[in-house]
C-alpha cells in the first residue's frame, strides 16, 4: 500500500504540479484584487478536481466503450507521461500542459480582466492531458481493489488540497522557494516520475502480451 501512496503521490505531484502552479497563477493574477484571486483560486481547483474525479470513476468504463484495451492506454499514457518528466527534468516546454495558442488566450483573458478559473487554471492547468490519464492509469492499476482505489482518490484530493493552499498563497510561496529552489523541486519529482512512466509502459506491454513476467 505504501508503494501505491508514493508512485499516486508522485505521478499527481507532477502532473497536477501545485508547487509550478504558484508562480503561474501569481503572474495571470497580477493587479487584481485579493479576494477576486481567491474566488479564482477556489473555483479553478473544484473544476479541475470535478473534472479528474469524473475520468477516474468512468474513465476505463470509458475506454471499454472505445474497445481500447487497458495495455495500450497504459503503454500511450506512460510516452506521455515520460515526455512530461523530460519537460520538467529538462524545464523545456513540451505542449503537455498547454499549447503556446492556450498561453497566449490566457494572457489575452488577463488583459480584459476575465475571469480564468476555467480556463486556463482548472482547463489544463490543474486537470491537464498528464493529470487524466495519470489517474486513469491509476485506477486502472487499483481495478478490482476498493482499499486501492480509495487510496488513489484519498491522495489525489490530498494534491488538489495542496494546490489550492499554493494558490491562495502564490506570491509568498513563490517569494519563500524562488526560481531555483521551484525548478530542483520540479526536476527530483520528474525524474521519478519517468521511473513510474517506464512502468506504466512495461506494465502496458506485459498486459497486451507482448512481454511475460
Amino acid at each position: 500500500m505504501t508503494d501505491l501512496i508514493l508512485a499516486t503521490a508522485v505521478a499527481f505531484l507532477v502532473t497536477i504540479d501545485p508547487i509550478g502552479l504558484g508562480p503561474v497563477f501569481a503572474g495571470l493574477t497580477a493587479g487584481m484584487e485579493h479576494s477576486v484571486r481567491r474566488r479564482m483560486a477556489v473555483k479553478g481547483v473544484l473544476i479541475g478536481a470535478g473534472l479528474l474525479f469524473v475520468f477516474a470513476l468512468v474513465g476505463e468504463g470509458l475506454l471499454k466503450a472505445l474497445g481500447i484495451g487497458v495495455g495500450a492506454f497504459r503503454i500511450a499514457g506512460g510516452i506521455l507521461l515520460l515526455l512530461l518528466a523530460i519537460e520538467m527534468v529538462f524545464a523545456r516546454e513540451s505542449g503537455i500542459r498547454a499549447t503556446p495558442d492556450e498561453r497566449a488566450e490566457a494572457q489575452d483573458k488577463v488583459m480584459h480582466d476575465a475571469d480564468i478559473s476555467v480556463f486556463p487554471l482548472g482547463i489544463p492547468l490543474i486537470a491537464g492531458p498528464g493529470a487524466m490519464t495519470s489517474v486513469v492509469l491509476l485506477m486502472g492499476r487499483a481495478s478490482g481493489d476498493l482499499a486501492s482505489q480509495a487510496v488513489v482518490l484519498g491522495v489525489l484530493a490530498a494534491v488538489l488540497a495542496l494546490t489550492l493552499v499554493v494558490l491562495l498563497f502564490a506570491a509568498e510561496v513563490s517569494r519563500f522557494m524562488g526560481v531555483t529552489g521551484i525548478n530542483v523541486v520540479n526536476r527530483v519529482l520528474g525524474i521519478l516520475l519517468a521511473a513510474l512512466a517506464c512502468q506504466f509502459v512495461i506494465d502496458g506491454l506485459i498486459e497486451s502480451g507482448v512481454l511475460h513476467r
